[in-house]
């Protein structure tokens, strides 16, 4: 195992902090010439960030997958153009979300670059690694937009810029989402628009709450996405792994290396919660595992525990704040993360038990929304008996 690949298997966490300060004391001649020169550095930095603004950042990463997809033809690929790419246009944007999220990405894809060039990683592997690494990237920028928009709420024109940011980075992802709605035919890119829609209206309605509602469908549906990708069944990478490695372990690596780089954008939000679950998931996918022991249907049974457990956690803290506006959106919370296990729920409970769970989680949501304790309580009640009855039948 190379030590590129072993450093892209480990999560580590890192931040970088700079200051400086002079407490030398100046003449107002000294004064008046830092002022003018801070001004004019001020005024190139300012160019700098309107010209990184304006990177078409689709455009680029459909150039960088162009020349890595070279691979797939067994062409040789162009490495230095694409860590070019890479570095000139998109590795700031991956800097600013590995600061905000505590994430390492910019260290993953710049390792699989280098290991890709030097050939110690297989190119299409490698391919898999930027594509779906990017893709957190986008997701997690959106989210990134979306706390833009609550901050700067009472400044119309900036939230209405910071909403059409999020779309064109939606964009980006939304052939990913129409390929899990042909594969499983759910409508995941309907109830996205759906959702912006929504977002964009509460926002000239001036109404925060159903601002918040949107951002979490928006959310939400992206991360079922991402789970269909990877451990749902039929067509999650994980089952296609280990179909693969029953007659080619390099196609087998290729899925193993696809369900990996597609599970990094969940397994923050389910380590928070189910955090057993949500390791075994992550060592299952990790390239050091050989790729013949993956274990799809335990995969997709950790899957489902660790989703129950999160939106058992939601209800938890709907239950906490009720009365508020936390109360309502951790309830829709609860709700998408029963959605997000719809087809699992279904094999699982049958489809009328199932009909029954979600009419329950929306019914408790419309109690939180009036503020109906009585009628919160008893369907609360019922919602965490069927989830922890859900987390037995899951293991």
């Amino acid at each position: 195992m190379s030590v590129k690949w072993k450093l892209l298997a480990v999560f580590t966490a890192f931040a970088v902090m700079m200051g400086a300060c002079s407490n030398s004391e100046e003449t107002a001649t000294t004064k008046t010439e830092k002022k003018e020169q801070t001004a004019a550095e001020q005024k190139e930095e300012k160019s700098v960030e309107t010209e990184k603004e304006e990177i078409n950042y689709a455009d680029v990463f459909k150039q960088a997958l162009a020349e890595l997809e070279k691979a797939k033809q067994g062409q040789k690929v162009d490495f230095d153009k694409v860590t070019k790419l890479y570095e000139e246009n998109l590795q700031t944007l991956v800097q600013k979300r590995d600061a905000e999220f505590q994430d390492t990405l910019d260290q993953h894809i710049t390792a699989a670059l280098a290991a890709g060039k030097d050939g110690s990683l297989d190119p299409v592997v490698v391919k898999q690694i930027f594509d779906k690494l990017m893709q957190k990237v986008f997701y997690t920028t959106i989210k990134h937009e979306f706390t833009e928009v609550e901050e700067n709420w009472a400044n119309k024109e900036e939230v209405k810029k910071e909403i059409e940011e999020a779309k064109q980075f939606y964009a980006i992802l939304q052939p990913t989402v129409e390929k899990r709605d042909a594969a499983y035919g759910t409508k995941l890119a309907d109830a996205i628009n759906g959702a912006f829609a929504q977002i964009e209206d509460a926002a000239a309605k001036d109404d925060l709450l159903a601002f918040s509602l949107g951002k979490q469908v928006v959310d939400k549906t992206l991360m079922k996405t991402f789970y269909l990708a990877t451990g749902a069944l039929p067509h999650g990478y994980a089952l296609k792994a280990a179909n693969a490695a029953k007659q080619d372990e390099k196609e087998a690596k290729v899925e193993q290396a696809e369900g990996w780089a597609f599970y990094q954008s969940v397994y923050p939000y389910m380590k928070k919660h189910a955090q057993e679950e949500a390791d075994y998931i992550l060592k299952q996918f990790d390239l050091q595992t050989d790729a013949k022991t993956l274990d799809p249907a335990a995969i997709n049974k950790a899957f489902v525990r660790g989703w129950a457990k999160v939106a058992l956690h939601e209800y938890e803290e709907s239950k906490e704040s009720w009365g508020q506006d936390k109360s309502v959106i951790t309830a829709l919370e609860g709700a998408l993360f029963i959605n997000m296990m719809e087809s699992d729920l279904k094999a699982l409970l049958g489809d009328q038990a199932y009909a029954s769970l979600n009419d329950q989680a929306q019914r408790y949501l419309e109690a939180a929304k009036a503020k109906n304790k009585a009628d919160g309580e008893k369907l609360l009640t019922q919602l965490e008996a069927t989830l922890n009855t859900i987390i037995e039948k899951a293991k």
